[in-house]
């Protein structure tokens, strides 16, 4: 059964109906793993309090088609975020995107990088996808490229500098949003404005592990930035409940998402920060 959310930008979108806190449908769980049970059990323990489950390069090529339709089954009604981060000619991605369409993804992305051509081609194939067509998310800098980098690839200016130029790029030819990291939430709210959706991993709740995250906020923090969805992979799914987990990260959104409410003056919790490099990466 599902239920309308409404983004940052004021588009209305379905998601799963939860029992859990008003925050779970701006809440994306990622199921990275390789191994279908793992995943279909962490999908059970988390339905209840998230919008979205997103799965990945490394559990699609181990599991493929079938293994998606497992996840679905496990958590019947909940939206798909399949992060697949496409980038190949023109056509060959819109190939792609029309080889998924049956699984109905609510999300999908692909690199900016691919340029202005490969990303119309792939709106043109989401589009035949019809009013339920996944909403098509760029990715611009890996969270792994730092300006050092960048720069020995030739990309000059700075990560900030790419991550602008490349949303842009990737807006004007027909991407929904973008996957952004943290810590460029602000930035590009106000060089952007609401309009792109915005989805955001590198999430950590207070005193949680940052792993291999170079740049994170807090769920309230990246929320009162102006983040549509927010992805959280193991604080929750290794947390020795993961429904508790998912549970409490929901609860600090929906009061985030009152605070960002709240009448001029109000005070708002987190602290933002602009810079560094941008997108992608685990969870």
């Amino acid at each position: 059964m599902l239920e309308t959310g409404t983004l940052m930008s004021g588009m209305s979108i379905p998601h799963a109906r939860t029992s859990g806190a008003p925050g779970a449908g701006r809440l994306i769980v990622a199921l990275d793993t390789a191994d279908p049970a793992r995943a279909a059990a962490w999908a059970g323990a988390v339905a209840p309090h998230v919008g979205l489950l997103k799965l990945g390069l490394e559990f699609f090529l181990a599991n493929g088609a079938p293994g998606v339709r497992a996840i679905a089954a496990a958590a019947p009604g909940l939206a798909l975020f399949l992060d697949l981060k496409l980038h190949d000619i023109p056509a060959t991605v819109a190939g792609a995107v029309r080889a998924v369409l049956p699984l109905a993804p609510r999300l999908l992305t692909l690199h900016a990088a691919g340029g202005a051509a490969m990303i119309a081609a792939a709106r043109a194939a989401a589009e035949t996808g019809g009013a339920g067509r996944p909403l098509l998310l760029a990715v611009t800098v890996l969270t792994s490229l730092d300006d050092t980098a960048l720069a020995a690839t030739g990309v000059a200016g700075g990560a900030a500098a790419q991550v602008l130029r490349l949303a842009r790029l990737a807006l004007a030819a027909g991407a929904d949003g973008l996957v952004c990291s943290p810590l460029e939430v602000a930035l590009l709210r106000a060089e952007l404005g609401p309009e792109p959706k915005l989805v955001v991993p590198g999430i950590r709740p207070p005193g949680a592990a940052r792993g291999d995250q170079a740049r994170t906020l807090t769920p309230e923090a990246a929320v009162a930035a102006g983040a549509d969805w927010i992805v959280v992979g193991r604080p929750i799914t290794g947390a020795p409940d993961p429904g508790e987990a998912a549970a409490a990260i929901a609860a600090a959104i929906a009061s985030a998402g009152a605070q960002a409410c709240a009448p001029a003056g109000a005070p708002r919790s987190g602290v933002l920060g602009t810079g560094g490099a941008g997108l992608g990466g685990a969870a």
